[in-house]
Protein backbone atom coordinates (compact mmCIF):
# COMPACT_ATOMS: atom_id res chain seq x y z
CA UNK A 1 0.00 0.00 0.00
CA UNK A 2 1.19 3.30 -0.91
CA UNK A 3 0.02 6.82 0.76
CA UNK A 4 -0.77 9.60 -1.97
CA UNK A 5 -2.34 12.36 0.00
CA UNK A 6 -4.37 14.10 2.19
CA UNK A 7 -7.57 15.47 0.54
CA UNK A 8 -9.66 17.75 2.94
CA UNK A 9 -12.67 18.89 2.47
CA UNK A 10 -13.43 22.27 1.15
CA UNK A 11 -16.79 24.46 1.03
CA UNK A 12 -15.69 26.54 -1.93
CA UNK A 13 -13.52 24.75 -4.69
CA UNK A 14 -12.69 27.68 -6.44
CA UNK A 15 -11.99 29.87 -3.01
CA UNK A 16 -9.88 27.23 -1.89
CA UNK A 17 -8.02 27.09 -5.67
CA UNK A 18 -7.19 30.51 -5.99
CA UNK A 19 -6.13 30.23 -2.05
CA UNK A 20 -3.15 27.90 -2.60
CA UNK A 21 -2.26 28.49 -6.45
CA UNK A 22 -2.44 32.40 -6.28
CA UNK A 23 -1.32 33.58 -2.34
CA UNK A 24 0.93 30.11 -1.99
CA UNK A 25 2.35 29.47 -5.38
CA UNK A 26 1.21 25.88 -5.78
CA UNK A 27 0.96 24.66 -9.39
CA UNK A 28 -1.95 22.74 -10.66
CA UNK A 29 -1.50 19.81 -12.68
CA UNK A 30 -5.25 18.50 -12.58
CA UNK A 31 -8.54 20.07 -12.10
CA UNK A 32 -11.86 17.83 -12.55
CA UNK A 33 -14.00 21.51 -11.07
CA UNK A 34 -14.88 19.61 -7.99
CA UNK A 35 -11.25 18.10 -7.70
CA UNK A 36 -8.22 20.14 -7.75
CA UNK A 37 -4.18 18.58 -7.40
CA UNK A 38 -1.32 19.93 -7.09
CA UNK A 39 2.33 19.56 -8.51
CA UNK A 40 3.66 18.21 -4.91
CA UNK A 41 0.89 16.13 -4.63
CA UNK A 42 -1.65 17.81 -2.44
CA UNK A 43 -5.12 17.99 -3.39
CA UNK A 44 -8.45 19.85 -2.65
CA UNK A 45 -12.38 17.96 -3.26
CA UNK A 46 -15.14 19.91 -3.14
CA UNK A 47 -16.51 18.77 0.39
CA UNK A 48 -20.65 18.43 -0.83
CA UNK A 49 -19.54 16.44 -3.78
CA UNK A 50 -16.96 13.99 -2.41
CA UNK A 51 -19.31 13.66 0.82
CA UNK A 52 -21.96 12.78 -1.18
CA UNK A 53 -19.59 10.30 -3.59
CA UNK A 54 -18.84 8.96 0.16
CA UNK A 55 -21.83 9.11 1.71
CA UNK A 56 -24.48 8.72 -1.06
CA UNK A 57 -25.55 12.19 0.57
CA UNK A 58 -25.26 15.72 0.63
CA UNK A 59 -23.88 16.92 3.96
CA UNK A 60 -26.05 18.77 6.50
CA UNK A 61 -23.30 21.67 6.90
CA UNK A 62 -19.86 22.56 6.95
CA UNK A 63 -19.08 22.99 9.95
CA UNK A 64 -16.73 20.09 10.28
CA UNK A 65 -14.33 21.85 8.68
CA UNK A 66 -11.16 22.84 9.87
CA UNK A 67 -11.31 21.56 13.43
CA UNK A 68 -8.30 21.67 14.35
CA UNK A 69 -7.30 18.28 14.45
CA UNK A 70 -5.53 18.65 11.12
CA UNK A 71 -2.04 20.46 10.09
CA UNK A 72 -1.08 20.73 6.33
CA UNK A 73 2.44 21.36 6.18
CA UNK A 74 4.84 22.77 3.63
CA UNK A 75 8.25 23.69 3.66
CA UNK A 76 10.02 26.41 2.01
CA UNK A 77 13.87 27.42 2.03
CA UNK A 78 13.44 30.90 2.90
CA UNK A 79 10.77 31.22 5.26
CA UNK A 80 11.55 34.91 6.06
CA UNK A 81 10.35 35.92 2.80
CA UNK A 82 7.33 33.88 2.17
CA UNK A 83 6.39 34.96 5.49
CA UNK A 84 6.89 38.60 4.45
CA UNK A 85 5.00 37.42 1.13
CA UNK A 86 1.86 36.13 2.52
CA UNK A 87 2.08 37.19 6.26
CA UNK A 88 -0.41 40.32 5.89
CA UNK A 89 -2.88 38.06 3.83
CA UNK A 90 -3.73 35.25 5.92
CA UNK A 91 -5.56 34.93 9.14
CA UNK A 92 -2.35 34.52 11.37
CA UNK A 93 -2.10 31.56 14.01
CA UNK A 94 1.36 32.71 15.08
CA UNK A 95 4.26 34.50 13.36
CA UNK A 96 7.89 32.91 12.37
CA UNK A 97 8.79 31.39 15.48
CA UNK A 98 11.54 28.47 16.38
CA UNK A 99 10.11 26.02 17.74
CA UNK A 100 11.51 23.00 20.67
CA UNK A 101 13.11 20.85 17.89
CA UNK A 102 15.12 23.71 16.36
CA UNK A 103 13.04 24.11 13.35
CA UNK A 104 11.40 27.82 12.47
CA UNK A 105 7.55 28.25 11.29
CA UNK A 106 4.39 29.74 10.95
CA UNK A 107 1.06 28.65 10.74
CA UNK A 108 -2.35 30.36 9.72
CA UNK A 109 -5.93 29.33 8.51
CA UNK A 110 -6.89 28.79 5.32
CA UNK A 111 -10.33 29.76 4.21
CA UNK A 112 -11.88 26.57 5.68
CA UNK A 113 -10.46 26.91 8.69
CA UNK A 114 -7.70 24.25 8.14
CA UNK A 115 -4.45 24.95 9.84
CA UNK A 116 -1.29 25.02 7.33
CA UNK A 117 1.93 25.08 8.59
CA UNK A 118 5.35 26.60 6.75
CA UNK A 119 8.09 25.68 8.25
CA UNK A 120 12.02 25.67 7.11
CA UNK A 121 13.65 22.10 5.89
CA UNK A 122 15.50 20.41 8.95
Amino acid sequence: MKFVNPLPFVAEIDRSKQFYSELLGLRIIEDHGNFVRFDDGFALHDGASLHHTIFGEAPASHDQYGRRNLVLYFEVEDIASVFQKIGTKVDLIHEVKQQDWGQRVFRFFDPDRHIVEVGEPQ
